[in-house]
């Protein structure tokens, strides 16, 4: 009823949402009932968790990573035109709205109707945003959300699939229930799995929605006080466009390229050298957390992980490799890789105090000095 979808299956996970999703997406286009993306290539975006991609994988399939835009840093519409102009056979494209911001969907469907492809809509962490007044969660042709412990609403764990069409609801149910067949005893004719909801979960969850619109109006005014307090930094807020009513699940920053001190990661670790006026987002998570507030890092980009680290790369220009990390925007082709540099997710829970949030802007604002 709140996303305006025919039907909804309430899953253990927002993964085994997706898990779902993609499996049906491919049965429906491959005809395949088991392994359903079996050497077929799936367009996914780049700046993500690796919650979008892996059920991919779990199909057989390749994924194949979309770069991000500046504006919203989900799925470049460009870079998914490219990757088309690459590879026109794909059918399947895994759509990412980032931190509570829709991406520009009608860029969006305009490339994927162009090559007759469907989109899985990772709405995980967008519940109660909306594009053009249309709820995130109804805008893919299937469609996921999440109810993980750190999302907007939260049973500690679970997750949705969401559609218009009755037989895609009963297909997931089924799969969900372990593929139990009608008959008078257990009867299994398919591959089945265990992503049940359960009734403890499932009624955390219906408590909480009674309070969806309070926790957005909570998250959009710690992002409006961050806004704020920070506007006389060289930062960037995740600000959407007119379109998008984003539900500003995280407030992120991004540090200007010329207020960035040096700061090198491996794999695993990381270091900086302080400068003067100079600052960047290692920096900044230290002084947060000797306050025990917790920030985090942007997404590290797919494929920057190790795991993804062979899989194809397409950005805006057409390229199929990631390109070398610079600062100055200008130059930039590797969007997702900048992000991720120069990128911080500040301290959002609406359980923080206005003046906690106050400290908070003034220890960021004194990595700047």
């Amino acid at each position: 009823e709140i996303i305006g979808c025919g039907y909804a299956v309430a899953l253990t996970s927002g993964t085994s949402a997706l898990h779902m999703a993609i499996k049906l997406a491919g049965n429906r286009i491959y005809g395949k009932k088991e392994k359903a993306l079996e050497g077929k290539k799936v367009f996914c975006s780049d700046l993500t968790f690796c919650a979008s991609v892996n059920p991919v994988v779990y199909e057989g399939g390749e994924p194949v990573f979309i770069d991000c835009e500046q504006d919203t840093w989900n799925m470049s519409p460009e870079a998914l035109e490219k990757a088309f102009q690459l590879y026109p056979d794909v059918k399947i494209v895994i759509l990412v709205h980032l931190y509570g911001t829709p991406a520009r969907m009608d860029e969006i469907r305009k490339v994927t109707d162009k090559y007759g492809a469907v989109i899985v809509e990772d709405a995980a962490e967008a519940l109660g945003a909306a594009y053009k007044g249309r709820m995130a969660g109804s805008l893919g042709d299937y469609s996921v959300i999440s109810f993980n412990g750190n999302k907007i609403i939260t049973g500690s764990s679970g997750g949705m699939f969401l559609t218009d069409k009755p037989e895609d609801a009963d297909r997931v149910r089924k799969w969900s229930t372990q593929s139990k067949e009608t008959a008078p005893w257990y009867q299994h004719e398919e591959m089945g799995y265990n992503y049940r909801m359960s009734n403890v979960v499932a009624g955390v969850i219906r408590g909480q929605l009674l309070h969806l619109d309070e926790h957005i109006s909570q998250k959009r005014r710690i992002f409006e006080r961050y806004k704020e307090g920070l506007k006389d930094l060289p930062i960037k807020m995740n600000e959407a466009d007119s379109d998008m009513n984003a539900n500003h699940w995280l407030s992120c920053m991004l540090i200007n390229p010329k207020a960035m001190c040096h700061q090198n990661r491996t794999e695993t670790t990381v270091e900086y050298e302080k400068e003067s006026g100079k600052t960047c987002p290692t920096e900044i998570l230290e002084a947060l957390t000797k306050l025990n507030a917790e920030g985090r890092s942007i997404w590290k980009p797919m494929h920057m992980q190790p795991i993804y680290s062979d899989n194809e790369f397409v950005m805006a220009d057409g390229s199929k490799k990631s390109s070398a990390i610079g600062y100055d925007e200008s130059e930039l082709t590797d969007v997702g890789a900048d992000i991720f540099s120069r990128g911080i997710c500040l301290p959002s829970d609406i359980k923080m105090t206005q003046q906690q949030q106050d400290r908070i802007i003034e220890t960021v604002s004194a990595c700047f000095e």
